[in-house]
């Protein structure tokens, strides 16, 4: 049996929710930035023209997956591949399926040739002659087509009377005209890869200590990583990750066929509601139909729990079985989180493979650099003495139920794939110096190495930016799934400071009028700040229309001091949503292009209104002591109480200027528009120098919006508006004007 499956490309929107009410804030994101999107290429607006149609293989038992790597399967869209063949259907066909000519056209209502008789006023009227023609309807594949009654796509008039010729009206409605459209038909053949959708979430850092590298994850977010409902409180199912067909065929319930897996509820994400579940269906092929044989209710996150039973009813024992997870939850976003990992359905299975022997990285091996995850290479290379890590995080898991002797790993570093040096991983250290050097049975080890000594990134290396590949093997004594013993990591150096791992969990934010958010860093060398780079990720409440200033710190015996730069009023920001994997926004400095930096400093903002801006927030790296907000001016400062680190990353200017297009002295923004009289004591007038096409919004400076104008609006009234300062923001370009009211 072969499956058919019609990918279509999907619109896209986004929404997210929050979580907590207190000053400081984390919510859970709802846009899932590390998904990359089948994307479909169509033909202008036909929904139909371009498609691709996959037939699927059919794979064999065993099917297995502990999720270490990406097994989805990836739907090629390249016209020209080997196993690509086409077929091109039409929309009109006579009745021995031939096409009609291209330019044909009809009407699918009766048309007439009508005579007027200008003696009598009678119109007399004759049916013009009619034709039988098949017209498809395109809305899906296979195209259906329905034989139609169609006639010309004009009406005569005439009159009687021989010097009046006869007038044609063409018809504007009810035509059918001829089209075609190219499908594109492609039969997978790829046994390595297992699930057929993508709606689920391959990732490596959602779940709490999963038993190996890799998990599925279960929310909110549809394939592309955008909400199924957007802005809404609805519940539903959502995601699904269904398995390729498989032949089942020949076996019997006697043949002892397993089912098993893990789950996990909540991970670093959103806790399920007890209303939420996680459903496991099987696909009875001669029946055409799922059936749910499992599932589970939403609550706290715990350790992950084991799955398993058989499959002894024959209506499963069908080529073409299939089985499928998915989700009830909300649809608004990444919410009400389950984890799935070590999917297995086999024959001769039974209790013992509950055991799941196996001994796995928990999480990808971190960063080697002392403090940060990614800084400079031009900083690096001038500075490298000390600079590598003395505390490395590995953590693994034996996952047995007995106890393994434990071996020395090793970290390999190489550069374009050539070996530079590598770092042993004593199994002393490994084991968090057990004596016996050994690993407990279901037990997780975190530990942390010291490369600080021996190997460094070569600092003669010759870029403006550097990579280095980090791969990492630790392995027990005893037979195990040898794929999730290795781990693998870039090493990056561009022109920016960074302590997070790239990617958000959660989102965060300060709440408090005025309030003040500073981000500490301590460069490996003096140099020009050019900005700040920040990935601001939305909520359930859009604060892209929210306004702050961008400010700069020096230092104060551990904390923001004397403020070295902050954006004027007249040249506000506002949080950019840029919708991708985990992207960044960079924020660059205005009046002052280059600011001098020695020591440490803090980079973050001012906001104007009580509304927290939500900046993304990885709850996998804890730099919570470096992270400070202020709710009374900056006149003292609290240190955050929430472990993980935001995702802010300040810009300096370096050999990358260049190569990136970042001009030497980046001009101040043209003003194409003012007001006036600014101050004024009543209304103000617009003068511009190009239409607008948005219109204004009229915001007090605690960032309250006071009144939407359209764009033909030459002048606004603030007669009423109490003495102050406001901001007058034009849609168009973005700029924000400050208008002082008397």
């Amino acid at each position: 049996m072969n499956s058919i499956k019609a990918i279509f490309f999907l619109a896209l929107s986004c929404v997210f929710s929050s979580i907590n009410a207190q000053v400081e804030l984390l919510s859970p994101i709802r846009v899932n930035n590390d998904i990359t999107p089948t994307l479909i290429q169509k033909t202008g607006a036909n929904t139909f023209d371009s498609t691709f149609i996959y037939t699927t293989d059919t794979l064999s038992l065993p099917l297995f997956d502990e999720f270490s790597k990406n097994n989805f399967q990836r739907y090629s869209t390249d016209y020209s591949a080997p196993n690509v063949t086409e077929e091109k259907y039409y929309v009109l066909l006579d009745l021995t399926n031939t096409p009609l000519p291209p330019n044909s056209i009809f009407s699918t209502v009766e048309t007439y040739r009508k005579e007027l008789d200008l003696t009598t006023g009678e119109t007399m009227q004759t049916p013009l002659p009619s034709v039988d023609i098949k017209i498809g309807d395109f809305t899906n594949y296979p195209p259906v087509y329905t034989t139609t009654t169609v006639y010309p796509p004009y009406t005569i008039w005439d009159t009687i009377n021989p010097s009046n010729p006869s007038d044609t009206i063409f018809s504007t409605t009810d035509l059918t005209t001829q089209d075609s459209a190219i499908q594109f038909f492609v039969q997978l053949n790829d046994p390595s890869k297992f699930w057929l959708d993508s709606k689920a979430y391959h990732n490596y850092r959602f779940a709490v200590n999963p038993w190996s590298l890799g998990v599925v994850t279960f929310d909110g977010l549809d394939e592309n990583g955008f909400p199924y409902a957007f802005g809404t409180g609805a519940t539903g199912y959502a995601d699904f990750l269904t398995s390729k067909p498989l032949r089942m065929n020949g076996l019997f319930p006697s043949d002892s066929i397993y089912f098993s897996f893990l789950y996990q509820k909540e991970g670093f994400g959103d806790i399920p509601e007890a209303s939420d579940s996680l459903v496991v269906e099987f696909f009875a092929p001669d029946l055409n139909q799922w059936f749910r044989v499992w599932s589970v209710n939403g609550g706290g996150v715990s350790d992950f729990k084991i799955v398993h039973f058989p499959i002894k009813d024959p209506k499963y024992l069908k080529k073409g079985f299939q089985f499928r997870f998915k989700n009830y939850g909300g649809l608004s976003g990444s919410l009400d989180h389950f984890h799935i990992d070590y999917v297995h359905l086999r024959r001769l299975s039974g209790y013992q493979d509950t055991l799941f022997k196996d001994f796995a990285f928990v999480y990808p091996i971190g960063s080697l650099l002392k403090d940060y995850t990614a800084v400079p290479w031009d900083h690096y290379k001038n500075n490298s003495t000390d600079k590598m890590s003395e505390s490395v995080r590995i953590t693994v898991r034996n996952g047995s139920n007995i106890q393994e002797n434990s071996q020395n790993g090793i970290v390999n570093v190489s550069y374009n794939g050539t070996p530079e040096g590598n770092f042993v991983l004593s199994n002393f250290i490994l084991t968090n110096q057990d004596p016996g050097q050994n690993y407990a049975p279901r037990t997780v080890y975190e530990s942390f190495h010291d490369f600080s000594g021996g190997y460094e990134f070569d600092p003669t290396k010759t870029g403006l930016m550097e990579e280095f590949q980090v791969s990492s093997t630790v392995s027990a004594q005893f037979p195990n799934l040898t794929q999730n013993d290795s781990s693998f990591a870039v090493q990056s150096f561009k022109n920016y400071y960074a302590y997070d791992d790239g990617s958000a969990e959660q989102a965060y934010g300060i709440t408090g009028i005025q309030a003040r958010l500073a981000y500490q860093f301590s460069p490996y060398e003096a140099d020009s700040l050019i900005g700040v780079m920040m990935h601001f990720v939305p909520t359930v409440n859009d604060v892209s229309n929210k306004l702050f200033l961008l400010t700069v710190w020096n230092d104060n015996g551990g904390v923001p001091g004397q403020v070295l730069y902050e954006d004027e009023f007249f040249y506000p920001r506002e949080p950019e949503y840029v919708f991708g994997k985990n992207e960044f926004v960079t924020y660059f400095l205005k009046d002052t292009v280059k600011l001098p930096i020695t020591g440490t400093f803090y980079v973050g903002w001012r906001q104007i209104d009580a509304d927290r801006l939500n900046i993304g927030f990885d709850r996998n790296i804890d730099n919570s002591d470096k992270l400070f907000y202020s709710l009374n001016n900056g006149v003292s400062w609290i240190n955050s109480q929430l472990s993980g680190s935001v995702m802010m990353r300040p810009l300096f200017s370096t050999g990358l200027d260049a190569t990136l297009n970042l001009p030497e002295n980046p001009p101040l923004e043209v003003l194409e528009w003012n007001v006036f009289p600014n101050p004024t004591t009543g209304s103000i007038s617009i003068q511009r120098n190009f239409p607008s096409e948005n219109g204004y919004v009229l915001f007090s400076m605690d960032g309250k919006q006071i009144g939407n104008f359209d764009a033909t609006t030459e002048s606004i009234d603030m007669t009423h508006q109490a003495p102050g300062l406001y901001l007058l923001k034009e849609l168009d370009s973005g700029k924000t004007l400050k208008i002082s009211k008397k």
